[in-house]
């Protein structure tokens, strides 16, 4: 059975709220219910525009990276089409048949425009911390997928058939 394809579906309420993601250096094992986080993760901001927290015993520092101006940041959720399907059209549900193609729905539930990265003791490098240089290359790489330039006129031969001699 090949993968489903995914469809990104954005609600106006999504539009309305603002997060600030953090990108922590650990792994949880855990797949349950994370409330109260507010409990448990209180960040202050220090003096040198960084945040400082305290994951289980564990100082950690956290640099705020803001998303370039044309950017923004989506939080989504999946959900196979079955559930979204019920959530937007439930009269439609039952009338659709199993020759289409599976979708799945990634749901956009909240936006941002800058990212809190985390690390331990010392503030986050951006020569060396994996999650920057990371976000920074693919921003570059982005950058030159969607950009356009023109053709060099000296690289196209005269007759407009390709490339001419080098």
């Amino acid at each position: 059975m090949p993968e489903p394809m995914l469809a990104v579906e954005d609600h106006k309420l999504s539009r309305e709220t603002k997060a600030v993601p953090n990108l922590l250096p650990c792994r949880l094992h855990h797949t349950g219910s994370a409330a109260p986080v507010s409990e448990y993760w209180t960040p202050i901001q220090a003096d040198d525009s960084t945040s400082i927290a305290y994951f289980r015993g564990r100082k950690l520092r956290g640099r705020t990276l803001p998303l370039p101006d044309d950017y923004q940041g989506v939080v989504v959720e999946r959900k196979s089409q079955e559930q979204a399907n019920k959530q937007s059209h439930p009269q439609e549900h039952d009338q659709q048949g199993a020759g289409g193609v599976e979708t799945d729905t990634l749901q956009v539930t909240t936006r941002f425009d800058k990212v809190l990265v985390w690390s331990h003791e010392a503030s986050t490098d951006p020569a060396t911390d994996p999650y920057v240089r990371g976000m920074d290359e693919w921003l570059q790489v982005a950058g030159k997928i969607h950009s356009f330039t023109e053709p060099d006129k000296a690289a196209v031969s005269p007759d407009g058939g390709g490339l001419g001699a080098v």
